[in-house]
């Protein structure tokens, strides 16, 4: 009897214990923490060779992460926002000019969000870039120049400035006999005709309103015109001359010429304290025989400091006052660009056989 009622009681723990592993237990283990570990950073500069330990110039740089259990990578540079990805790679150009270091910060994240991270210092070089392309017209296209380049003086000048203030005796127009682009190049021609009660008829192209600047370098490549009376131009105004008048805009005479000086190129200045036919305006000169042959580049170097003259590279004159002031420097404002040839002026005459010349400009580019 008592063997039977212990394996009665056997019976009942065991059905006791089924009943207590059944299927209604939902309870869940926690997920464990995985932790990134054994973090490797390669960054690589481009162009990277024995003579140029810091890269090529172009600035640009690699950055490869591994790490053990990592699912997602961050990277920064410096102080910078911090870029994510998955695959490890991450690649950034530096910009900064000449040789300087890099901090390179690398994180890694498991799938549980924990994080380990390394850094690298590295030391890139940029090349200098030097100054940019800011406007330019290479007269590509043939007919009428590029409307929103440029605009035209037109008439004589009167009523305001009958001779445009010089004695001038051309009457401005925008027709092509007058201003038309033609095989790759500008060509202004000044005309010996009668036209709108003048004897003479030319073009004066201008930026203003268009394009001006402030500070840079102005190349023009041009082939000037020949005759006695001839007065070309490649020149800068103010661009308030509106509002204050000249000469407190300050003028800019990168080339004038006068035919009846042959083989002299000018370059000067006119401000408040010298202009006109002031005893001592600031001008340089120099000879070019070949002007109406061949072509010269006429360049500016406009600095806060300087302006800096030169003709086919080669520096001929430079205005840098001792004192600036709104008197000797109005040139820290901006300036518009024109292109002209005048006929004749109060102080010289036209050689009465003149028919007609052409001022050919292959390219005017300004870099700042």
């Amino acid at each position: 009897m008592l063997k039977k009622m212990l394996y009665i009681i056997q019976i009942g723990f065991i059905m006791l214990l089924s009943c207590s592993s059944g299927t209604d237990d939902t309870t869940t283990e926690e997920p464990k923490d995985i932790i990134p570990k054994n973090l490797v950073l390669q960054v690589t500069i481009s162009g990277t060779t024995i003579n140029n330990p810091n890269g090529d110039g172009s600035g640009v740089i690699t950055c490869n992460a591994t790490a053990t259990n990592a699912v997602t990578y961050g990277f920064k540079v410096g102080s910078e926002a911090e870029v994510k990805n998955t695959t490890g790679t991450f690649n950034y150009t530096c910009t900064n000019e000449g040789l300087n270091d890099y901090i390179i910060t690398v994180f890694a994240y498991s799938s549980t969000g924990h994080t380990i991270s390394d850094f690298k210092k590295v030391a890139v070089f940029v090349t200098e870039k030097g100054p940019q392309l800011v406007w330019s017209d290479e007269f590509d296209t043939i007919g009428a120049p590029d409307p929103t380049k440029w605009n035209y003086d037109l008439g004589n000048g009167c009523p305001d400035l009958c001779g445009w203030g010089n004695g001038e005796k051309q009457f401005y127009t925008n027709r092509p006999d007058n201003v038309k682009v033609e095989n790759g190049v500008l060509k202004i021609t000044a005309k010996k005709e009668n036209y709108q009660g003048s004897e003479y008829t030319s073009a004066r192209l201008l930026t203003k309103g268009k394009f001006d600047f402030t500070y840079g370098r102005v190349d023009v490549k041009a082939k000037l015109p020949s005759g006695s009376g001839t007065w070309p131009a490649i020149w800068m105004l103010g661009a308030n001359i509106d509002s204050v008048g000249w000469p407190a805009c300050g003028e800019i005479d990168i080339m004038e010429h006068w035919g009846h000086n042959p083989a002299i190129i000018s370059s000067a200045t006119h401000t408040p304290s010298c202009s006109g036919g002031c005893a001592n305006t600031k001008v340089g000169e120099t000879t070019i025989s070949d002007y109406a042959t061949a072509f010269h580049v006429y360049s500016l170097e406009w600095t806060a400091n300087e302006l800096n003259f030169i003709v086919d590279g080669n520096l001929k004159y430079s205005y840098k006052p001792t004192v600036k002031n709104n008197s000797t420097w109005p040139y820290n404002a901006p300036q518009f660009l024109i292109l002209n040839i005048a006929m004749g002026g109060s102080w010289f005459s036209i050689d009465p056989n003149f028919t007609e010349s052409v001022m050919e400009i292959d390219y005017i580019k300004v870099y700042q």
